[in-house]
């Protein structure tokens, strides 16, 4: 038997997480898809703010490290 690679055992692994998420929408996979995509969006959102606010700091030429 020949060893599966990285990106099987990822896609194995992936596979559980997919199932659970449909599971907790009751077999509702468009309100999956949909949690998912909203929950990417808060999070960009998130580093968007994070990124503006990091380059500021750098940015000042007060700071004293």
């Amino acid at each position: 038997m020949r060893p599966q690679t990285t990106e099987k055992l990822a896609e194995e692994a992936l596979r559980g997480e997919v199932d659970a998420v449909v599971a907790f929408h009751q077999g509702d996979a468009r309100a999956a898809i949909t949690t998912l995509l909203l929950d990417c969006h808060h999070l960009r959102l998130q580093l968007a703010q994070r990124d503006k606010g990091v380059s500021r700091g750098m940015a000042r030429t007060d700071n004293k490290f």
